[in-house]
């Protein structure tokens, strides 16, 4: 349901959410800090005792935004690992079939430059509103079938064409696992604790006892961090959302030396 926030441009979501997280706090300091204080106030010690708490909580939240963090960019890298691997594959498979004798291997290597094209026209703009990409399929089959109706007919063809197939199932590989981390995200119950963590986090803030405008500016540092966290996050969890995102530039450079030859 936020998959809206791919379409800002990321400086103006990065400022937009720190500018929430701030705005929200200097409300809350207005606004529900005086309640908040009310269990508080007669406590002894009590920055204290909130400072004990607080530490103890950010101990836990630190490391489960840490490795929320990580775990984001872990998938991103993987994903990007995917489509160069794709890519390396599809390129050693258009240089084996340019091996094989005419009329196969035009046709062979016309069926590859159309799926490169197609994956850089069609595939990236599916894969960027978050769609697995199906028309490429057809494409993949349709070459199947011409590499394995090709008979060789002399020792060395043979071991070309074992190559070339080869090859082609290690391009099925790397495409499958591309199009499985298109839709590839955190869970949306970790999004709930890091956001609730992050509500307990400033609500915890706002029970100290201190100068208003040391609340606004202190505060307001801490909940700019956290914005900035989840912006992070938020910005490299759809791999192929958003303006941090792969992108097929490795495809077209494969595509334009197919064309040059």
């Amino acid at each position: 349901m936020f998959y809206w926030i791919y379409d800002v441009p990321s400086p103006t979501l990065a400022v937009g959410m720190i500018a929430l997280f701030v705005l929200f706090y200097w409300a809350g300091l207005i606004l529900v800090r005086p309640v908040l204080r009310q269990f508080v106030k007669h406590t002894p010690a009590c920055n204290d005792v909130v400072g004990y708490v607080l530490s103890c909580f950010c101990v836990f939240y630190g490391l489960l935004l840490g490795l929320i963090a990580v775990t984001a960019y872990q998938n991103f890298s993987q994903a990007e690992a995917n489509v160069t691997h794709e890519a390396a594959a599809l390129s050693a498979l258009y240089e084996d079939v340019s091996q094989y004798p005419q009329p196969y291997g035009q046709n062979l290597r016309w069926l590859l430059r159309d799926y490169a094209r197609y994956v850089i026209r069609y595939d990236w703009q599916l894969q960027r509103r978050g769609i697995v990409p199906v028309e490429g399929t057809i494409r993949t089959q349709a070459f199947e079938e011409q590499l394995l109706g090709f008979q060789p007919r002399t020792p060395a063809e043979e071991i070309l064409h074992a190559e070339a197939l080869r090859q082609f199932n290690t391009f099925l590989e790397a495409r499958r696992m591309r199009l499985f981390t298109v839709t590839a995200s955190i869970p949306a119950v970790m999004w709930y604790v890091v956001i609730l963590g992050a509500l307990i986090t400033i609500a915890m803030v706002w029970l100290f006892d201190m100068k208003f405008i040391s609340h606004l500016l202190l505060g307001g540092m801490l909940s700019a961090y956290l914005g900035t966290m989840i912006f992070l996050i938020a910005a490299m969890d759809n791999p192929f959302r958003g303006e941090v995102s792969i992108s097929p530039e490795v495809f077209q450079s494969i595509f334009e030396h197919m064309v040059e030859e």
